[in-house]
């Protein structure tokens, strides 16, 4: 999508009356997989891999 038709679209949206506003936003959020990783997971995965590496694990019994 171009620059100027995003434009567009934030322009159109912003015209729109709360409620519409509201529903187009949970469209555009029911749209989007829940196991898109997010900055802070991949950061949080590759301190995890980099503490399990080091031997720094903590058993699963030993937590319950």
């Amino acid at each position: 999508m171009s620059v100027a038709m995003k434009e567009q679209v934030f322009q159109t949206f912003d015209l729109l009356p709360e409620r519409e506003q509201n529903l187009i936003s949970e469209l555009i959020q029911s749209l989007v997989p829940d196991d898109i990783a997010t900055p802070e997971d991949v950061t949080n995965h590759a301190v995890a891999m980099d503490e399990y590496r080091r031997g720094e694990c903590i058993d699963l019994d030993d937590i319950t």
